[in-house]
């Protein structure tokens, strides 16, 4: 059993790797991650900043196209093979639809992870030749904090993916989960200035309010920081409130696939 979930893994995967775009889509990402420090040293004039700065900036930068490119890979998983005409074609292999739904989500994270990977890579190799090594005591940003900050980013990557994939499985429409997550991206600010845990309490349970992490640091490096956690809103707490819609999307996913009908 587990050797035929494998040769479905390989074969999602193979379905991924062997499109052009996905691989221009990694390319891009790699020379926006090595460009960035690039930049920066040319722009700064000197070498006398810690590497850790301009990696965690380049990453930062780098991760907004990574959470699309990832997006746009999740969106079309399943809503491509109803595009394509193939899904009727996958249903009658002797998989379950369960089977086929994970091997697709596992290919998703895979790819999310392979891509998150190679950004951090590429902006810490590019950044510790063109930078110093050595941090002035008391200043500049730290490993620790850097791989918290890449940590955290890679959680509202994780979520949005979620969000992508089950309207992916919903709806059928590789669009409507790339228009919708990047709306998320793009707007999930505003709705937690509007829907503040401040003014209502019941607004901490709000997903937006919850997936930017970062305002759990306290450190003088996290920038474009606007406002700390709310009272009663604490890490563990955002991430128990994040588990949660994380559960209820996968658990719409996999019932809506496995029991919606496909022939038409």
């Amino acid at each position: 059993m587990g050797n035929h979930f494998g040769k479905l893994l390989l074969n999602e995967n193979m379905k991924v790797f062997r499109r052009v775009r996905t691989w221009v889509m990694l390319a891009i990402l790699a020379l926006i991650s090595i460009l960035i420090p690039v930049l920066m040293r040319e722009g700064l004039g000197s070498s006398e900043v810690v590497y850790w700065q301009p990696a965690d900036t380049a990453v930062r930068v780098s991760f907004f196209l990574n959470t699309i490119f990832c997006v746009v890979i999740a969106a079309e998983s399943v809503a491509g093979e109803f595009t394509w005409g193939t899904i009727k074609l996958l249903l009658i292999r002797p998989w379950s639809r369960s089977k086929i739904l994970a091997s697709k989500y596992l290919t998703v994270v895979g790819f999310s992870i392979m891509s998150t990977l190679l950004v951090i890579g590429m902006a810490m190799l590019t950044s510790y030749i063109l930078f110093s090594h050595d941090a002035p005591l008391g200043n500049g940003l730290t490993a620790a904090n850097a791989f918290t900050m890449w940590g955290y980013l890679y959680i509202d990557l994780f979520i949005t993916l979620a969000i992508a994939f089950m309207v992916s499985s919903v709806f059928r429409s590789g669009a409507l989960a790339i228009g919708l997550s990047l709306f998320i991206m793009f707007t999930q600010n505003i709705f937690s200035l509007i829907f503040n845990p401040d003014r209502y309490a019941w607004a901490k349970y709000v997903l937006f309010n919850n997936m930017d992490l970062s305002k759990y640091m306290h450190t003088s490096s996290d920038m474009g920081l606007l406002n700390g956690p709310s009272d009663g809103m604490t890490l563990g707490f955002s991430l128990a409130v994040l588990a949660v819609y994380y559960v209820i999307f996968m658990v719409i996913s996999w019932v809506v696939f496995s029991k919606r009908d496909v022939a038409g």
